[in-house]
This record gives C-alpha cells, sequence and structure tokens, in this order.
C-alpha cells in the first residue's frame, strides 16, 4: 500500500496527532482502518453540533446475556426501554427522549433497519445481534442525515463487527432464572493473504419470560466475508434470526393482578366445552428475517473516499390468535343454525400473516481535508409488503370451512429517495460551521381489502390510498473547541415524517392524516479530562401535527391517531464521569422535561363509535414521556475482577395524552448488580470470564408499558366513564451466570 493511501486513511479517520504516525504500520492495521470508512456517512463526530453517545462492543458485551439490543442501550441519556415478557427477551423496545420506537431512526451500516411501513423496529426478528456489533452511536434529537424512517426525535446507527487482525473463536453461554438461556459462537479467520477475512456467529437464545407463557425461542446468524487490496475494500454481509413467541401483549389490569398473580397473561384465554378457563397453545407469534449487505469501499485520492452499499431483506411470518365470540360476516362466514338457534358469533382461530422484500443501494462520497469535511449521500430503497388473513377453525361450525380461508388482503408499496450534503467547516480557529441539506421523496400506496369490517358498506373495509411527500430537511449549526478538553455547540434543525400505514387505514376518509413536522434546537457542552468529564445538553423540539391518539375513533370503530397542531419537547440532559483512582468509576445521567400537548381535546364515545363527548384539557403530558430518567452506575476494575452497580429511575408516565392519574405507570427505582472475573492466558485459551447478574437486586415491584383507553358502563340506568388501563409487569429480583471463553 502507497504511503498516499495511508494518509488518506489517516485523514478520513480523524486520527489525532501527526498524520504521518501510520505511514509504517503493517497492511492488516491500514485494512482494519479503511473497514471503519464505511459508517461516516451518517456518523456524527466531535466537531458535529449535535447531542450523542457512543457505546462500545466492550459497553455491550457487559451486559449481553441474551437481553434485546434496546436493554443494551439503557444507560444511555434519556433513555427507557419495555419488555411485554417482563425479563428483556422477546418483544422488547425503546423510547429516546419520549418518542417512541416509530419515531427512532435505525441503520446497520447506513442501512435503513426501520420497518418502512410501521416505522418499527421489530429487534426479535435479529436476537442477539450485538454479538456481531462493533460499536452504536445514539444521536438525540433530529441528529445527521440518515437513510430510511425520519429521525423524529432520536437516530440508533449501528455499525457490525470490522476486520479482525488474527484468527480468533470464541463460545459465550448463559443461564439464569426463567429458564433463561444464551449460547453464543463466533469465530474469525483473520487476514488471509493480506486480502481476505471470514467472520461466523451462530447464536440461541430462549426464556421462559416472566409473565405465564410468554416463552421466547430465537435463534439467529452472523456471517461476513471481506476482501481487501489497497485502498479497496469489499465485504458480502448477512444476518438473520428467527422468532417464536407466544403473545404477551395484551397486558393486565390491576384488578386482574391483584387476583391472578402479577404474571397473568390473558393473551390466549377462552372457556372449554365444560366451562372451564383454559388458554390457547398456539397463541404465537412466528416471524423470520434475513439481511444482506453488499459493501463497497474505495479510497478515491488523498481527499476522496467513496462508500457504496446494496442491501436487500426478506421478512416471513405471522401469529395466531385465539379469537373469543367473533362476529362470523366480519371474517367472511355465514351464522349458522345449531339446534334451531342462529348463531352469529362464536369463537375461532386467525392467522394475520405478511411476506415482504425490502431493498435498495446507499452511497457517500466524503471529502476531507484540515479544515473542511465534506459528504454527499443518498439512498434508493423500495418495499412490498403482503398482508393477508386466514380463518383456521370455528368453533362448532355448520358449513363449509375452506382450510385456511382467506378473509382479507392487501398489499403496501412504498418508494423512498433521499440525498443530501454535508459540511463541517473552519470559521476560525477552534470554531467550525455546520451545514447538513437533505431533500426526501416517498411515494406509498396501500390497495386491497383491510382486517376491518365496514358495516357501512358490508363488507371487509376497501383501500385504495396512494400518498407522495416531498421533505426538505435543513440543519445548521456551530462547534467551538474552546481547548482540547472542551466543546461547546449549538444547532438548528427541521426533521419531516410521513404518517405510518395503520395512521392511514385507521383514519377517517375525510380526515386523512398529513405529515409531521419537527423544529429542533440544541444547544450544549461538553468537557473531558482524564479524572472528570461532563456534559450538558439542552433541548426544544417543537412539533407541528403531531400525531397523537386523542380517543377519537374511525367510521369503523378503530381508534385512530390525529394530528395536534401545536406540542413540544424541552429539558435539560446532564452526563458525567468521574475516575478519582484507577479501579474505580462514576458514571451517570440525569434528564429533567416537560413534554407536553397544547390545548389537547379527549374523546368518549356514547354509543360505540357514534355521538363522541369531548372533553378540553388544555395542555397535558404527551404519553409515555416521563419528566425525569437517571442512570447511575459505580464500576470497580482491580485485576481480573469487576463489578458494576447500574442502576436506573424513571417518573410517572402517563399512558394516554389526556393525563389521568389511574392511567399512569407508576415511577419506578431500578438496580442490577453484574460482577465478573476474567482469567487471562489459560493454558491454549486466551481468556476465560465467569459473570454472575442480579438483576432488580432490590426487587422493585414495577411496570414499564402498558395501554389504555376510555368508555361509558351503565350503572342504575345511568351512564359512567370508566377508564381501563393494562400494565407489563417486570419481573422482580432474578439471577443470571455466564461464562465466556475466548480462544
Amino acid at each position: 500500500m502507497n504511503q498516499s493511501v495511508r494518509l488518506l486513511v489517516a485523514a478520513l479517520l480523524g486520527v489525532c496527532g501527526n498524520p504521518w504516525m501510520v505511514a509504517n504500520e503493517a497492511p492488516d492495521s491500514i485494512n482494519y482502518e479503511l473497514d471503519e470508512l464505511e459508517v461516516l456517512g451518517t456518523r456524527a463526530t466531535a466537531e458535529t453540533p449535535i447531542a450523542f453517545t457512543n457505546v462500545t462492543s466492550e459497553e455491550l458485551s457487559q451486559n449481553n446475556n441474551g437481553l434485546d439490543i434496546p436493554f443494551l442501550l439503557q444507560f444511555t441519556p434519556s433513555v427507557i426501554t419495555t419488555s411485554d415478557a417482563g425479563a428483556g427477551i422477546g418483544y422488547t423496545s425503546i423510547r429516546v427522549r419520549g418518542t417512541d420506537g416509530s419515531r427512532i431512526n435505525v441503520t446497520t451500516n447506513g442501512m435503513p433497519v426501520n420497518n418502512p411501513e410501521s416505522h418499527v423496529v421489530y429487534w426479535v426478528n435479529t436476537p442477539d445481534l450485538a454479538s456481531s456489533m462493533k460499536d452504536v452511536q445514539i444521536q438525540r434529537g433530529a441528529g445527521t442525515s440518515t437513510n430510511g424512517a425520519g429521525a423524529f426525535g432520536a437516530s440508533i446507527n449501528m455499525h457490525t463487527s470490522g476486520l479482525a487482525s488474527s484468527s480468533y473463536g470464541e463460545f459465550s453461554g448463559a443461564y439464569g432464572m426463567y429458564n433463561t438461556h444464551k449460547e453464543t459462537v463466533r469465530v474469525g479467520s483473520g487476514l488471509i493473504r493480506d486480502h481476505w477475512s471470514l467472520d461466523m456467529r451462530f447464536s440461541n437464545i430462549g426464556s421462559d419470560g416472566y409473565i405465564d407463557r410468554a416463552w421466547s425461542k430465537l435463534w439467529s446468524y452472523y456471517g461476513q466475508l471481506g476482501y481487501y487490496n489497497g485502498g479497496t475494500s469489499l465485504k458480502l454481509v448477512a444476518f438473520g434470526g428467527k422468532e417464536q413467541t407466544y403473545m404477551a401483549w395484551d397486558y393486565a389490569s390491576k384488578e386482574q393482578m391483584a387476583e391472578f398473580g402479577r404474571r397473568y397473561n390473558p393473551c390466549g384465554e377462552y372457556t372449554d366445552t365444560e366451562g372451564n378457563t383454559a388458554y390457547y397453545p398456539n397463541q404465537l407469534d412466528n416471524y423470520i428475517q434475513h439481511n444482506f449487505q453488499l459493501i463497497y469501499n474505495q479510497a478515491l485520492s488523498k481527499n476522496w473516499n467513496l462508500n457504496a452499499t446494496l442491501f436487500y431483506v426478506k421478512g416471513d411470518g405471522f401469529y395466531e390468535q385465539y379469537k373469543t365470540k367473533r362476529t362470523l360476516t366480519e371474517y367472511g362466514l355465514q351464522p349458522f343454525v345449531v339446534d334451531g338457534e342462529k348463531v352469529k358469533k362464536s369463537d375461532l382461530v386467525r392467522l394475520k400473516k405478511m411476506d415482504n422484500g425490502f431493498g435498495g443501494g446507499v452511497f457517500t462520497l466524503n471529502y476531507n481535508t484540515d479544515k473542511l469535511d465534506l459528504t454527499f449521500g443518498g439512498s434508493l430503497n423500495n418495499y412490498k409488503g403482503h398482508h393477508f388473513g386466514q380463518v383456521a377453525w370455528v368453533r362448532n361450525y355448520v358449513g363449509p370451512l375452506d382450510p385456511l380461508q382467506e378473509y382479507y388482503r392487501n398489499v403496501g408499496e412504498k418508494f423512498d429517495a433521499n440525498i443530501f450534503g454535508r459540511a463541517n467547516f473552519e470559521l476560525y480557529k477552534g470554531l467550525s460551521g455546520y451545514l447538513d441539506l437533505q431533500y426526501r421523496h416517498i411515494h406509498y400506496s396501500i390497495t386491497g381489502r383491510s382486517d376491518t369490517y365496514d358495516w357501512n358498506i358490508e363488507q371487509m373495509q376497501k383501500l385504495d390510498i396512494v400518498n407522495n411527500f416531498n421533505f426538505f430537511n435543513p440543519k445548521v449549526g456551530l462547534n467551538y473547541r474552546i481547548n482540547p478538553a472542551s466543546r461547546a455547540f449549538a444547532s438548528f434543525s427541521v426533521a419531516h415524517r410521513e404518517p405510518t400505514r395503520d395512521n392511514f387505514i385507521d383514519c377517517a376518509p375525510d380526515r386523512l392524516p398529513v405529515a409531521e413536522r419537527l423544529f429542533d434546537y440544541e444547544l450544549g457542552y461538553e468537557f473531558t479530562s482524564k479524572v472528570f468529564s461532563a456534559g450538558v445538553n439542552l433541548y426544544y423540539m417543537d412539533y407541528k401535527d403531531q400525531l397523537v391518539p386523542t380517543g377519537q375513533l374511525s367510521d369503523t370503530g378503530n381508534a385512530v391517531s390525529v394530528n395536534v397542531p401545536k406540542s413540544y419537547r424541552t429539558g435539560i440532559e446532564l452526563m458525567w464521569e468521574v475516575d478519582p483512582i484507577k479501579w474505580f468509576s462514576w458514571k451517570g445521567t440525569v434528564t429533567f422535561s416537560r413534554n407536553r400537548v397544547k390545548n389537547f381535546t379527549e374523546y368518549i364515545y356514547e354509543d360505540e363509535w357514534t355521538n363522541p363527548i369531548t372533553f378540553d384539557l388544555g395542555d397535558t403530558p404527551l404519553a409515555f414521556s416521563p419528566d425525569v430518567t437517571m442512570h447511575n452506575a459505580f464500576n470497580f476494575n482491580f485485576g481480573g475482577f469487576d463489578a458494576s452497580l447500574q442502576s436506573q429511575y424513571v417518573s410517572r408516565q402517563y399512558m394516554t395524552n389526556a393525563g389521568y392519574k389511574e392511567q399512569s405507570i407508576d415511577p419506578y427505582f431500578v438496580s442490577d448488580l453484574l460482577l465478573g472475573y476474567t482469567f487471562n492466558n489459560i493454558a491454549a485459551l486466551k481468556s476465560l470470564r465467569l459473570g454472575f447478574t442480579v438483576y432488580n437486586i432490590f426487587n422493585e415491584e414495577y411496570e414499564n408499558n402498558g395501554y389504555a383507553g376510555a368508555g361509558y358502563y351503565v350503572d342504575n340506568s345511568e351512564k359512567v366513564i370508566y377508564r381501563y388501563a393494562g400494565y407489563a409487569a417486570q419481573a422482580p429480583i432474578h439471577v443470571m451466570a455466564s461464562l465466556s471463553v475466548k480462544f
């Protein structure tokens, strides 16, 4: 490799000190540095005027006993997590600054991960991806221009494992309460003949879950084949997973928990022919997903670098449900007669299926000098998703019932294209400007029949939805490097987000949703030294037409989200790390925020989904947006021994935008204790690590998610409002032991 390419690598990666220091490095280290360039297109750096946190593979592995990625990121600023099964495995989600997963942009190696229709990331579809992760960057606020779903509160940029300079092998396993287990095998060739490398991983994760029957069976794989030659690298990456989980997303009310216990799971419950309570054994969610990426990186000259990637995601799955007393005509079935009585409603088993493909390409072109860093990028991708439902069984049905009779089918198609240009440029010594301009075009259509029966036309709701969106998302800012230890920054960003599939399907024909807009104002300061580091970030996120549930229903009775004219999130984020002595550190974050809908109106329906009654409530809290979140960690490291006491506090969360305490999640304070000892260079082993983790060590009784709504009931001929709520109970104190062996 010639010297100019080596200098290019150093410049692009921002190597501190004299760039000539890499001139005599070995070829494998140069290839390793080239391998890192693929993530720069959407990544923030120390000169980017936004709030972000980097999480290394070492930090991920500290807690990686099978927990989903959201739980491995839960100790970063303004983050809270949820778990349907109650123990962090299975269906989980993440919120940042109160924004839910459908508003958080997620990429892997720059490729979009969010489902193009729902905008949600189903982490359970790619279990144990953290074991193949090099690092993760969380950007809070609008962040830098990215690919895929709009970053409408945060973005998560994941980078998978890079080139390992030498061969390796690793086995890690864990076992704990609720029959929770994880087995992972990783192997890698290292650099072969200065050009090739191969890495593979296989994982199996399982858990009975804390909630009754909320078990998970998860399998996953990861593989990458890399070729490196001078300033060129080409990688083929494949990863995916298969999941099967018993449903736990109906949650339980406080009354049900008091009667049946906190582990009660209403999913799959029915009454058998003898009048006894039973649970349908196949109340399951099943999904298989495969991800393929072909990543090309080319150093064009001393100052220019090109990255281009093709990707394809294939998903296929269904969930099976036992439904009680369902109206047969809603499923394309005719009423039948039993013992002279006409049966219009009956128990049945339905399957909701989807089969989708999502693919495209992205590129970034980077130019770098001492005073100017330019990035041009963009993407084109296309998605096609088939949604259809089938009836598998009807209790006591009389008449023709085709096996797996189909009762609805529709197709969603989405084309998404964006192009952006970003520049960091020196204005004065220590002061740099930032400009990021993105144009995004979306074409989205849904055709066919939905899963909702329209009683007005006495057939399944017809779908013929076509929408086009054109967004311009500018971002500007200043970054001031006060001295080598501190910097200050300020930025203003505009972001847009198109409505989701459900927003379109569930709306009334005369109330079509419109795109949401965000004005994001950020102001921050950071100080870093060997002994003490700290940061403060102030933000104001001003929303126009944010889609929120108000209690309104569509013409077919479905709950809808409605554009509200004004809402906002504002707060202050504090971060610190104290390292007074070699073997001890104290790290923490706290966020104080205020999250409000202005002039909120609640809707409650008197008769089915007609005759709504409204309540003007003024300014109310945004749902699932706590005013205070806090993370704290005391870390000890002495010789081969390490320990960490990690704590999280989350203040009250209201589950609707109406702000009623009886429909809220109580504040909780939860702590985990992590213990480990590492033996190095034992016989033929590089290392052997034994770990022991005590989750929820102080046995907090808490919930971290739920749902709520309102309606009417009749009491002594008088209509009374009732407000119902379900809660995701979390596990009390439980333990996990782990073993990791590296060869």
